[in-house]
């Protein structure tokens, strides 16, 4: 089964955001870059690339034939996804075992595991 992990990065730390990767420990920024390397390295993952920040997204709707665009994520959120990745697993369990490793889960963000419909 193939599995979309999305990471919803909430209050975590990430080197993106200078000042509160600033703020970790030097051991913890080692053990962040570590886990996701390992993570990475992790047979059955396919990362996905990194994402912008939530306020450089446009959100696309089509009203009456026309398109419209508005700037700014589709909806308020707390926890914004700030990356994915894929993951081919025996089972769900796998999916959420592996989903337990990614750092942001443990750093008050979180991790929404979803399969992936083939066609």
């Amino acid at each position: 089964m193939k599995y979309t992990l999305l990471i919803y990065h909430g209050t975590s730390a990430t080197p993106d955001e200078a000042d509160a990767w600033a703020a970790l420990p030097p051991e913890e920024q080692e053990a962040v870059a570590r886990d996701y390397q390992a993570l990475n390295q992790t047979p059955g993952v396919t990362p996905g690339s990194p994402m912008a920040d939530p306020q450089t997204a446009t959100t696309v709707r089509v009203q009456d034939g026309r398109t419209l665009t508005t700037d700014g994520p589709f909806a308020e959120l707390k926890e914004a996804i700030g990356g994915y990745l894929f993951f081919e697993a025996d089972d769900l369990d796998a999916a959420i075992a592996l989903a337990a490793t990614i750092p942001a889960a443990s750093m008050g963000g979180a991790i929404e595991v979803r399969p992936i419909v083939e066609w």
